[in-house]
């Protein structure tokens, strides 16, 4: 079983859907010629979210044959993902997707019809500013990372062959312009906080830096800023895709499936004709398309407006999922905990979680309307987090912790603060940042050593708390003001929102001693 035997006429279906393996039920070879010959969507970042999400939803708008045109991907960074997960295989790959309650769903995704390297030392290139000239475009699509908006002096000052992402897609709007200021939409999937300004502030410092050189006329800015024409729309996008895993590699072989080796580049890219992920997933869009678009709400994406996305972010980073990741997280790691879904099998994080969401965290939520936060945590809690075939880390989680605290928590504490709430509802949200004084000490709850994960504070956090000892009676707890006034930090002051004192009382019992993080813990989360 090859993935390239379902295009050479050599595949046996029968065998295919016996196996449980979901084929295309559209003709590949057709839909690939129409979006040659009249493209509507170039994805950049060839990654396994993106083969995963974007593709797979527009895989299963095929399949109900109300749509016929798939999607071209294009890779800005690493392009031996190009000649290594794509090039071989036919642009096919394969989606598992790891579902909670045990059973296994694998569906060939056969959406991708064009895969193409975008820089201009390829023969790719003539081919995208090809594609970027045709009116048929409709919109262009990210899944780069929030560094791959990054712009720095030096890409700038290249003129009009730049290096970085945000260089290049400039450029090919620039080609748009001269075919005629065709509309185009310009579209972030990416993971980060209003991501379509993120695009849109990328695009115009190279457009603004051209024009100053005379590289590009002044028009071109225009263009760019007219939102008839061109438009940076906002997107909330939730998927957890991690790396191929060597059970579900193993599973498939022992389907006969071949396509299962792992592909690791040598930009340390790690990926594989096959992409595992949890089966809970979710894309919200502001429908603000200036030539028309895809319809991804074929394949359950949601449209909406920019304000309905900004309060489906915000319900999701500072009360449905991030901060309940982030508590296990801190707690994960003082426990020894290496997987999240075993974490989910300790009662007392289990509910300090849950009481976290439903009881501190919702009194303040906004309902965005398309999606009901209390489903959300539903999911969150007893399908996502649990799922075993989904080897996260509390580890990997707790990484730049100091970043991620003053929109987790901060948020809901000030939005305590500014409606008046009684604050005495917050225990466990205070649990949580207690116990950050205690993670920073990089000692286990059984006494053992570990390693904090990567923060750019970590150093300077950890010599505010390093005069503190565990196990140590009567000793001076003064240091934690200097900690706990940081607004940087916290968002808040936490002395000035009347939590400091109660905070500190906390620490004082994570540090009792060997068992103080397992006993504090329970306490609070049984008396909540």
């Amino acid at each position: 079983m090859k993935l390239t035997d379902l295009l050479s006429g050599n595949a046996n279906v029968a065998e295919w859907e016996e196996k449980g393996y979901q084929l295309p039920k559209f003709d590949i070879a057709a839909v690939r010629q129409r979006t040659h010959d009249e493209p509507t969507w170039v994805h950049f970042g060839g990654g396994n979210i993106f083969r995963a999400f974007p593709a797979a939803i527009i895989n299963d708008a095929l399949n109900t044959g109300q749509y016929d045109r798939g999607v071209i991907v294009a890779e800005t960074f690493d392009y031996e993902v190009i000649d290594k997960a794509y090039k071989p295989y036919d642009n096919l790959s394969l989606l598992v997707s790891l579902q909670s309650s045990g059973t296994i769903e694998k569906k060939v995704i056969a959406s991708v019809t064009e895969s193409l390297k975008a820089d201009y030392q390829f023969d790719d290139w003539a081919r995208l500013v090809e594609i970027f000239r045709k009116p048929s475009l409709q919109m262009i699509t990210f899944t780069i990372t929030e560094k791959g908006y990054s712009v720095n002096d030096a890409d700038l000052a290249r003129g009009l062959t730049p290096v970085l992402a945000m260089g290049k897609v400039t450029a090919l709007l620039l080609e748009r312009f001269k075919a005629g200021m065709l509309p185009l939409t310009v579209q972030s999937m990416d993971n980060c906080s209003h991501n379509g300004d993120k695009v849109k502030a990328g695009v115009m410092a190279y457009a603004e830096r051209w024009v100053a050189d005379g590289l590009a006329p002044a028009e071109f800015l225009a263009y760019l800023k007219d939102e008839k024409k061109i438009t940076f729309p906002w997107s909330m996008i939730d998927k957890i895709t991690p790396r191929p895993h060597v059970k579900v590699k193993e599973m498939l072989a022992a389907d006969g499936f071949e396509d299962n080796n792992y592909i690791e580049t040598e930009r340390h890219t790690f990926t594989a004709p096959f992409v595992n992920a949890e089966e809970v997933q979710y894309l919200v869009i502001e429908d603000n398309y200036t030539n028309g678009r895809p319809p991804l709400e074929l394949g359950g994406a949601l449209y909406t407006t920019r304000d309905t996305v900004d309060k489906v972010e915000t319900m999701k980073v500072t009360t449905c999922l991030n901060p309940l990741h982030t508590a296990m997280s801190i707690y994960g790691c003082m426990l020894d905990y290496t997987l999240i879904s075993a974490e989910m099998a300790d009662e007392d994080i289990r509910a300090f979680i849950q009481k976290i969401g439903y009881i501190e965290a919702m009194p303040v939520v906004t309902d965005p309307g398309v999606l009901n936060p209390y489903e959300f945590i539903g999911a969150v809690i007893n399908r996502r987090l649990p799922n075993p075939f989904m080897p996260d880390a509390p580890q990997r989680i707790a990484s730049d912790t100091s970043q991620k605290l003053p929109i987790r928590f901060g948020e809901t504490i000030k939005k305590y603060l500014a409606r008046g709430l009684d604050k005495s509802n917050l225990v466990l949200i205070p649990l949580t940042l207690a116990g950050y004084a205690r993670y920073l000490k990089g000692i286990k709850d059984n006494g053992e050593p570990f390693e904090p994960s990567p923060d750019p504070m970590l150093e300077e956090l950890q010599a505010i708390v390093a005069p503190l000892e565990i196990g140590k009676a009567d000793q001076d707890y003064s240091c934690l003001r200097q900690l706990y006034s940081r607004k940087d930090i916290f968002g808040v002051d936490l002395y000035e929102a009347g939590l400091g004192e109660q905070i500190e009382g906390m620490v004082k019992e994570l540090y009792a001693g060997n068992g103080a993080v397992r006993k504090t813990l329970h306490k609070y989360v049984v008396a909540r």
